[in-house]
């Protein structure tokens, strides 16, 4: 037996959730696309039931969104959705990019390089230490250790509570989440690439870094 999408809902069903609302979706749409712009990401591992209604209701859930000039990103096998910017010139801009430091754009490629060479390997787990390790090449003369290590956990923190593209699996690890190939883009990991490969270079301090898509917020 199939789970009846928006359309087979009868109309009193899809109104009046509260007094004067005008909206025609039924609870449980809503409450997707609701997720949906929130993001930074809808997880049908971690929201099994949001999951089971985002693929129910998706053309109407993708019409919605396109309204509000936004792009449904569905991974089908990995289990995850997020929205995007419309890809058209002419269009606003209704996600906001994240402000990111050197640093965090710094660990985000070294975090999606990770998940990319163990592909196919199942689950990603990564350490804290070793993550940091790699980031030690950007630690110059004007930042002591302290300073330098506050500075990259700070950025560890951010990957795990804003972002979400990391997910604690115990003491100082954590499992990389499969959405990091899409979150960040072609263009801006080039972005990314080469100042990070600038600053190895010159050996200079954080400097303002590509912005990302991957924020939960919209204008």
């Amino acid at each position: 037996m199939t789970e009846p999408t928006t359309a087979d809902v009868a109309p009193d069903e899809r109104t009046g959730l509260w007094r004067g609302d005008a909206g025609e979706l039924p609870d449980r749409t809503r409450r997707v696309l609701l997720r949906l712009v929130r993001g930074p990401y809808l997880s049908g591992v971690r929201e099994a039931q949001l999951w089971a209604v985002l693929l129910a209701d998706e053309t109407v859930i993708r019409s919605r969104l396109a309204d509000l000039f936004l792009e449904l990103v569905i991974d089908r096998d990995n289990e995850f959705a997020f929205v995007r910017n419309a890809p058209s010139d002419e269009a606003p801009k209704a996600v906001r990019s994240e402000a990111l430091t050197f640093l965090d754009t710094a660990m985000l490629l070294v975090l999606r390089q990770t998940l990319l060479s163990e592909e196919g390997r199942g689950r990603v787990i990564v350490g804290q230490t070793e993550v940091f390790e790699q980031l030690a090449v950007f630690r110059t003369p004007d930042r002591d250790e302290k300073d330098f290590a506050s500075r990259v956990n700070s950025s560890w923190n951010k990957m795990q509570n804003k972002l979400r593209v990391l997910h604690a699996v115990g003491d100082d690890r954590a499992e990389i989440s499969p959405v990091l190939r899409l979150l960040v883009d072609a263009d801006q990991i080039r972005a990314i690439t080469a100042e990070y490969q600038r600053i190895a270079r010159e050996g200079q301090g954080e400097l303002a870094a590509p912005a990302t898509d991957a924020e939960d917020d919209t204008e």
